[in-house]
């Protein structure tokens, strides 16, 4: 019997969600915690896993096991932390994508993005495809070609997050989101000036927000107890799906 995909029925529900990212570092730990504080989408950063042998993925990925997962192995290019071969990293999104409800791979990691979303629809996994800019935000002009260009590549959500410096950078990433027609986007605007964004965008369609629970944030990031609270007085459908309990 197939495996269904937790993530896509959330998504399905029209709300904000939160997603928070998680190393390996004592996973069975931070696995019972994020169930216990309700945490929406599990975000595995294989990227920044002390190991990333098959085996050692794998234990990390099923001490998950009943929550949403996203599985990202995030290139340096782009922020992250793997600098290995593109071959062993596809072999990796190989190995995680029938395990898990939904993969992240960059538009710019031409040499696996294809075979990366082939392997997460094989299994029916969502493939989110991103873009990441940390030094500033692109025009409208581009972030819509950037759009585009990771929808036709096969995305079944097109994330983008860009560096913002003023006021206009938000206006620009929310036109983007009003804009977007029927490509689903996670669209996310980095530094201070940016955490409205983190709270507000969802209400604009962005499907994920970001945040962490005990270790260093992204800029602009509020950690998880802000953010589920936020999220929760801004959006009553979100907190009367969690029972209208604060986690």
């Amino acid at each position: 019997m197939p495996r269904m995909n937790s993530m896509r029925a959330l998504l399905d529900l029209d709300l904000p969600l939160i997603a928070v990212s998680f190393a390996d570092e004592d996973s069975e730990r931070a696995a019972a915690e994020a169930r216990s504080a309700g945490v929406d989408v599990a975000e595995l950063r294989i990227d920044r896993f002390a190991r990333t042998d098959v085996g050692h993925v794998r234990e990390q990925v099923g001490a998950f096991a009943g929550l949403p997962v996203l599985a990202t192995v995030r290139s340096a290019a782009e922020g992250g932390g793997w600098s290995g071969a593109e071959e062993a990293r596809l072999e990796l999104f190989r190995e995680v994508a029938p395990l898990v409800d939904a993969v992240d791979v960059e538009l710019s990691s031409r040499e696996v993005v294809a075979d990366v979303i082939a392997a997460a629809h094989a299994h029916d996994a969502l493939a989110i495809v991103s873009y990441h800019n940390f030094d500033h935000t692109p025009d409208i002009a581009e972030l819509d070609r950037i759009a585009r260009s990771a929808k036709e590549a096969g995305a079944d959500i097109v994330k983008i997050s860009t560096m913002a410096t003023n006021a206009a950078d938000l206006k620009v990433l929310a036109s983007l989101l009003v804009n977007a027609g029927d490509t689903e986007m996670i669209v996310i605007a980095m530094g201070e000036i940016g955490t409205a964004s983190r709270i507000f965008f969802p209400a604009l369609g962005s499907r994920l927000t970001y945040t962490f629970i005990g270790h260093q944030p992204t800029s602009g990031q509020l950690d998880y107890a802000e953010t589920s609270r936020l999220i929760r007085r801004f959006y009553p459908e979100y907190d009367r799906r969690k029972g209208g309990v604060d986690a």
